[in-house]
């Protein structure tokens, strides 16, 4: 025992001498007055500029009441499986409400995204056979694929050629090809229509995890399906997540009923687990009803989003080309990352370092991330003091 202890005490020292060691930090509160604000452990408020609760509905009162209100009636927790007695009618209703939003022929909830990948790559693909991915794919898709046994080979980045090119080369072997609809560390979006065109044409299921596109992308929040106008026939298997843009928890994968019910029959993450809880259910339903009636949500989200890039530009903070909320700022190491996050939360902002293994090496950056609850003196704000940390990073550069 003391071998294995002294092995964890090194990973340990290695992974802090390189900056990459990880701590959590308490959130005290979500102020339910304040929707743009955290709480930090010692009572410290500091405007929120992390979350992915892009359309502001995680503390909205109307998903509280529907959560509140449902667990009243059904309890607080499901239980057991869907197969045995854990799936109830919030469930059905949501699936069937999901199913429509997404104009496919059924839905079928899961309890994480994570899951939810995994479930669809083991189910869809098997040994002696291939998975294409992304190579800044979810972590959870590539965990899906490994764990469904078969070939897993990676593409590089947006470039459907090469995806292409690989699928070309076995096509029969190749299973399906899989990417996320907006990728969660670089905002932009994947070419969808592009990457539907190989799939078909190889033969390969194309599975898209569009989990911070949904809600947000497209003319009706439908996604990055929607902005590239494809339908259900084009991108069979859609997997979306409900603790984003919807504000509640869970996942969901959409698509034709015999994939839905293969799923159900076959997929070990669905059967092998504790049902979502009913009143979670219920605050998603709710949450779909608001995304669909209060558009104004999301036309503030890209309005903000547009002012983000504009004053950015004007002020030198380096940004990605992307067009969602997701607005990386990257600084290279993860030491001077760490020290502009730390930057920030004086200043009055929580906005959190990304470092590898969640990005490549030398890519550590600051996420920023964009609410329809933003006000747009907070943005300018933001805004200045990362020119300010930009500016001390150059400094410090050419020192």
């Amino acid at each position: 025992m003391k071998r294995v202890a002294s092995a964890l005490e090194t990973e340990l020292a290695r992974l802090a001498q390189l900056e990459l060691r990880r701590s959590r930090t308490t959130v005290e509160a979500f102020p339910a007055s304040d929707t743009r604000a955290v709480a930090l452990h010692g009572g410290r408020r500091l405007v929120d500029f992390s979350s992915n609760d892009y359309l502001g509905l995680a503390r909205h009162p109307a998903l509280a009441a529907a959560m509140s209100a449902c667990a009243a009636r059904t309890g607080a927790g499901s239980g057991a499986s869907h197969l045995i007695t854990g799936h109830g009618a919030e469930h059905e209703l949501l699936e069937e409400e999901l199913a429509a939003f997404t104009h496919r022929e059924r839905a079928l909830v899961f309890s994480t995204g994570y899951m939810a990948n995994l479930a669809v790559l083991a189910t869809l693909a098997g040994r002696g056979e291939r998975v294409l991915l992304d190579r800044l794919s979810h972590a959870s898709l590539i965990d899906g694929a490994r764990l469904s046994g078969a070939e897993l080979r990676r593409y590089p980045h947006a470039d459907a050629g090469a995806a292409a090119r690989l699928l070309a080369r076995d096509p029969g072997r190749t299973a399906l090809l899989g990417t996320d609809g907006v990728f969660s560390m670089d905002g932009d979006l994947a070419p969808l229509p592009e990457l539907s065109r190989a799939a078909r044409d190889a033969g390969a299921w194309l599975v898209v995890d569009d989990a911070h596109g949904l809600g947000v992308v497209g003319a009706s929040g439908r996604g990055a399906l929607e902005h590239f106008g494809l339908d259900a026939e084009e991108v069979p298997v859609l997997i979306g997540t409900l603790g984003k843009a919807f504000g509640s928890f869970g996942a969901f994968v959409a698509g034709g009923a015999d994939l839905i019910e293969l799923l159900i029959q076959k997929a070990r993450p669905y059967i092998y687990t504790t049902a979502l809880p009913q009143p979670v259910a219920a605050a998603t339903r709710c949450a779909l009803e608001l995304i669909q009636t209060e558009s104004w949500r999301r036309e503030r989200l890209l309005c903000l989003t547009a002012r983000f890039r504009r004053q950015a530009r004007e002020a030198g903070v380096p940004l990605a080309d992307s067009p969602t909320p997701i607005q990386p700022v990257l600084f290279g190491s993860a030491a001077a990352a760490l020290a502009a996050q730390r930057e920030l939360e004086e200043a009055g902002f929580w906005v959190v370092a990304i470092r590898p293994p969640t990005v490549p090496p030398g890519t550590s950056r600051l996420r920023v991330t964009l609410s329809a609850t933003h006000t747009e003196a907070e943005v300018d704000e933001l805004v200045g003091r990362l020119a300010r940390c930009c500016s001390a990073l150059a400094r410090s550069a050419l020192a």
